[in-house]
């Protein structure tokens, strides 16, 4: 049987890499999709999240670096993406834990997130302030000599309501943009916070956050205050490639689902991979794809080695892969006719997963001011 997957790339992979991309899809294919398929669209699958804890997999979200955390998301996509979005999840709720927290924090949840028994959120979007996540409205009133009261809302939170503990961005300085918000760890059960869950395309649990009043103290502040908008970047240029890499996974198996399917399929007299129309098609999806995991891997690993230009490596990875696994799925549809938009077919499925990551944690158009700062700054240093 050909390999699929990383296994296909010329990239420099070892083979213990390779080995190990092989045995995650494996994994998500006979003990992950089981528990997904069992799960309420919508709602945290907690079956799922311990699943992956057990698996040790939720432990390496703190262990390994972003190029490990890009081969985990792109295999585990390629066989079950319930899977591969609830270890996403917690990575990116509790990464600022992880790397900003303080000692007591760290040593309450991070133990808890590896197992699979707490489930995190990262709370940044509200309904004003998406793509302009420096607008924020959620404000942070000071209340006593080193507390605040937060007040407002959060909207389309993953894992909201239902996490356990949420990373919680709000304005402490009025006025002050990108430099008057400080990031908060909220434990889900605090006074006055309460939320809802929000109908969407994908069945991935997402909702609203309220804030009446919440309080939290300096023990509840991740980093320093009014510099969480960094915990919040940092934590984005960490995710932000291995987004990309999930959409890598979802094109990978919209790309293997259309070579069976073209190569199988009679029409016209002959297979339809024998139609150029066709086979031009499918070269198109695997040289789009192989470019976009090339960009993934290669922005990964210079977050790994500390290189200075990862914003704009990182966007680069996260857009071209995002809008690559968009037109390889849609184009994996078209092949498929009719057959790919019945409720449970793979595309079907695919294609209400493979929207979303165009959005979320920057959209495209974000994505591409980055890239043209990042791009008009250098020029600058450079003259």
């Amino acid at each position: 049987m050909a390999q699929k997957g990383p296994a296909m790339t010329a990239f420099s992979l070892e083979p213990a890499q390779l080995a190990w991309c092989a045995e995650l899809r494996a994994l998500a294919a006979e003990r992950l999709r089981p528990l997904a398929e069992k799960g309420e669209p919508g709602r945290v699958n907690r079956a799922l999240v311990a699943e992956l804890g057990g698996l040790g997999l939720l432990g390496r979200l703190f262990t390994s670096g972003a190029l490990d955390l890009c081969l985990m998301r792109e295999s585990l996509a390629h066989a079950c993406t319930e899977a591969e979005t609830a270890l996403a999840l917690q990575g990116l709720g509790a990464h600022p834990v992880h790397a900003h927290g303080t000692q007591a924090q760290r040593a309450r949840w991070l133990p808890r997130v590896a197992d699979g028994t707490a489930i995190a959120a990262f709370a940044l979007s509200e309904p004003g302030a998406g793509s302009d996540a420096a607008a924020l409205d959620l404000t942070a009133t000071p209340d006593g000599p080193a507390g605040w009261r937060l007040s407002g809302e959060k909207c389309w939170i993953s894992n909201a309501p239902e996490a356990d503990f949420c990373t919680v961005f709000a304005r402490t300085t009025p006025g002050a943009g990108a430099r008057g918000v400080t990031a908060f760890l909220v434990p889900g059960d605090r006074p006055g916070l309460t939320g809802a869950g929000l109908d969407m395309l994908s069945p991935h649990p997402i909702g609203t956050l309220d804030f009446d009043a919440v309080p939290v103290t300096a023990d509840d502040v991740l980093g320093e205050v009014d510099r969480g908008f960094r915990v919040a970047m940092g934590t984005l240029n960490l995710f932000r490639p291995s987004v990309g890499a999930f959409a890598v996974g979802m094109a990978q198996a919209a790309l293997d689902a259309t070579l069976a399917h073209t190569a199988g399929r009679d029409a016209f007299g002959g297979k339809l991979r024998d139609l150029q129309a066709v086979s031009h098609q499918v070269a198109e999806m695997a040289l789009r794809t192989e470019a976009a995991r090339l960009m993934v891997y290669a922005a990964a690993t210079a977050y790994d080695q500390g290189a200075p230009d990862v914003p704009r490596r990182a966007a680069m990875a996260k857009l071209l892969a995002t809008e690559t696994a968009q037109y390889v799925v849609d184009t994996a549809v078209q092949l498929h006719g009719a057959r790919a938009l019945q409720r449970g077919h793979l595309l079907e499925h695919l294609y209400r997963e493979v929207r979303a990551p165009r959005i979320y944690e920057g959209a495209s158009e974000v994505q591409r001011g980055i890239i043209a700062k990042e791009l008009y700054a250098a020029h600058q240093e450079a003259r």
